[in-house]
């Protein structure tokens, strides 16, 4: 970003109206790019380099935001030009999304089909980076009454274990349950082990009385319900 003399242009140079803040202001947060908002944030470049500069660096570095939501303080400060203070107004910037991102379902979300349980995990399990098999507890109404991890790591039979799935369940009395697990090579597509840990916990559920409604394979922006591939 230079001037036709070559030197840096920094914020200070821009027509006010054309600053991220009155974009902002003017144009609401939609329109700005995403180094813009992240200038909003960083507040200040270095004696060198404009903010625009510095929050374009950043994204660079991280090679977009999916790499810079997961980056810890000591990374986000190995950058030239930011320090504690801005890597933690960082990361409590994409904390805050993710709680946002969240607020939605918090209240009672009902699942009614396969893609409304995607739907509501998605987001959290799409970009893990180890197998995390998740249950939903519902209630008569198919609402989601608690979430919990049941194992991380490889599945197969032996591990995830029937008694840790229904332990939940009865213990918050629920009427079903809905299990998931993401694939992080992004490839939806149900393996054996899935297919057969989805079977013993069906076989649980008939004789406990508690129903799996369905088990999600969870890839990159798609999932795979194994109750329509007629495994549950």
């Amino acid at each position: 970003m230079k001037t036709l003399e070559g030197k840096s242009l920094m914020i200070r140079d821009f027509p006010k109206d054309e600053t991220p803040r009155e974009r902002l202001i003017a144009d609401g947060p939609s329109s700005l790019s995403n180094q813009e908002l992240l200038a909003i944030l960083l507040r200040t470049g270095t004696k060198n380099e404009s903010v625009l500069q510095l929050a374009n660096r950043l994204i660079k570095h991280f090679d977009g935001l999916r790499m810079l939501k997961d980056a810890t303080i000591e990374e986000i400060t190995n950058i030239h030009g930011i320090g504690q203070v801005k890597a933690l107004q960082i990361i409590a910037s994409v904390e805050l999304g993710r709680r946002m991102g969240r607020l939605q379902y918090d209240d009672r979300y009902v699942i009614r089909s396969p893609e409304d349980a995607a739907k509501y995990m998605m987001d959290e399990m799409r970009f893990l980076s180890q197998e995390h098999f998740v249950c939903l507890y519902l209630n008569t109404k198919n609402q989601v009454i608690h979430k919990q991890s049941i194992f991380i790591g490889s599945l197969n039979a032996s591990i995830v274990h029937p008694r840790e799935v229904f332990k939940e369940a009865l213990r918050r009395s629920s009427a079903s349950i809905i299990c998931l697990h993401n694939h992080p090579s992004g490839d939806a597509t149900p393996s054996r082990e899935d297919i057969e840990v989805t079977k013993r916990l069906v076989e649980c559920g008939k004789l406990l009385g508690i129903e799996i409604l369905d088990h999600l394979i969870i890839g990159e922006q798609k999932f795979i319900s194994l109750k329509e591939k007629g495994y549950v």
